[in-house]
């Protein structure tokens, strides 16, 4: 059964990349962003080996490929982040029932977009579980639109030049990337996230009441 379905997959990605090239892809991370239904490991992975190593083409374009994924998952994103925008909590919680997706995880994401703004956009864009979900209370929050998208838009890229570097090397192993990244990547992306917080924290720790003071002066003026 699960041999059938991941043959069936296969078969679609590449009649569509046959067809399509990187045009293709770049339509796929638009609906896998948009709506979350196909996995962009297997995407972008599959994409590294079909399209560049198996037509000999030099490792140097895979960071140009990876404006191709990027752009097409910031674009997709931004879908996801305009209905929430206009369509505001009583739609997100609708499309929540309808898909079964606990409104508790998108509350949590919500409250640290509201602490780290576009910032939690960019480090969520590359944590499994997140990527798709973090456009939602960005929209819901009403970050600016032109820093979510460049948050977006890093985020993605990063994302994305990874996995189709990481099919390229791999070639046809490549489903053990999708496992490996599952496994590992919060828990490093994690402690690289809380080295930094520590680094900024320590050694930027006199500039901090500067910082406060600033933020509470722009909130005054914002209202």
């Amino acid at each position: 059964m699960l041999d059938t379905i991941e043959q069936t997959i296969l078969s679609a990605l590449q009649s569509i990349f046959d067809q399509f090239g990187w045009l293709g892809v770049f339509g796929l991370m638009i609906f896998e962003n948009a709506t979350g239904i196909t996995p962009s490991e297997v995407i972008l992975a599959f994409a590294g080996w079909m399209l560049i190593e198996r037509h000999g083409i030099s490792p140097t374009f895979i960071p140009l490929a990876g404006v191709y994924a990027g752009l097409g998952s910031a674009i997709g994103a931004s879908i996801t982040y305009w209905v929430a925008r206009i369509g505001g909590r009583p739609m997100i919680e609708k499309f929540a029932k309808f898909f079964r997706v606990n409104m508790f995880y998108i509350e949590r994401v919500e409250d640290q977009v509201r602490k780290w703004g576009a910032g939690i956009v960019l480090v969520g864009r590359v944590l499994p579980g997140i990527r798709t979900l973090v456009s939602i209370p960005a929209g819901l929050v009403r970050i600016p639109f032109p820093k979510f998208f460049v948050a977006t838009f890093i985020g993605a890229y990063v994302w994305c030049t990874l996995l189709i570097g990481a099919g390229y090397i791999l070639g046809h192993e490549w489903m053990l990337i999708s496992e490996y990244i599952k496994t590992h990547l919060p828990l490093v992306l994690t402690l690289v996230f809380l080295a930094a917080a520590s680094w900024i924290i320590y050694y930027q720790r006199a500039y901090l009441p500067v910082l406060t003071w600033l933020r509470s002066r722009t909130k005054r003026l914002d209202s």
